[in-house]
């Protein structure tokens, strides 16, 4: 492992805390999939994948702590929104400029909409959080985060006149409208195939089988199969 870094004036772990708040304070009324439960999981699923990885695991944890912190799509598609509350957290209390840059750079780069665009910027540790934040959109609780985003939204449920549209633009994605169910072939069931890690993708591939297993059961009941 590479060695934990400390700024100039807290430890890491006083940083990793205040931050903690900082998130928890900044999310307070946020839309459910995206509230502090799922920073707190995506928190956990990056201290897992850092045991297997050679990261930094200040920038790992700090960065899965603030990856979120102001989601484009909750600010009109604004894509520097987040990076830029990051930053300016981070330098108040202190962060090295270097590592500051880092973060932003994993927060710009790591979502699945960046990946359908030009990517200028990857790292271990981007790698890291992105498989943690990409395990948290699938299985169990991804189903559970991607009908709650659609009821959010006001999508519909599934309908069979509008099928997936597969192969989108960054920006075709950004602006699509679909029902939920679109969502897994658009999205859910391609990012085991994506992960970085191989403890990443071996817990994938078990919430990937969940998926299917529930996409088969919606469709009997849609059709009014035993």
């Amino acid at each position: 492992m590479k060695e934990v870094k400390e700024s100039q004036n807290l430890s890491s772990k006083d940083i990793i805390n205040q931050t903690v708040q900082f998130v928890k304070e900044s999310l307070q009324g946020a839309e459910t999939g995206h509230d502090w439960w799922h920073i707190e999981r995506v928190w956990n699923n990056a201290k897992l994948l850092i045991k297997s990885e050679d990261v930094d695991p200040f920038i790992v944890e700090l960065a899965a702590l603030l990856h979120d912190i102001a989601d484009s799509k909750f600010n009109n598609g604004d894509e520097e929104i987040g990076p830029k509350k990051a930053g300016e957290f981070l330098n108040s209390i202190g962060v090295e400029d270097e590592i500051i840059i880092h973060i932003q750079q994993i927060i710009r780069n790591m979502s699945f909409k960046a990946s359908l665009g030009t990517l200028n910027f990857t790292s271990k540790e981007m790698e890291v959080v992105q498989d943690a934040d990409r395990l948290d959109a699938i299985g169990a609780i991804g189903i559970a985060r991607a009908f709650t985003y659609g009821g959010f939204k006001n999508r519909e449920l599934y309908n069979p006149e509008i099928p997936p549209a597969l192969n989108m633009s960054k920006k075709e994605y950004k602006s699509s409208t679909a029902p939920t169910i679109n969502h897994f072939y658009e999205k859910l069931l391609l990012l085991k195939d994506k992960m970085n890690t191989q403890t990443g993708l071996r817990i994938a591939e078990e919430r990937h089988k969940f998926m299917l297993t529930y996409l088969e059961q919606f469709y009997n009941e849609w059709n009014g199969k035993q």
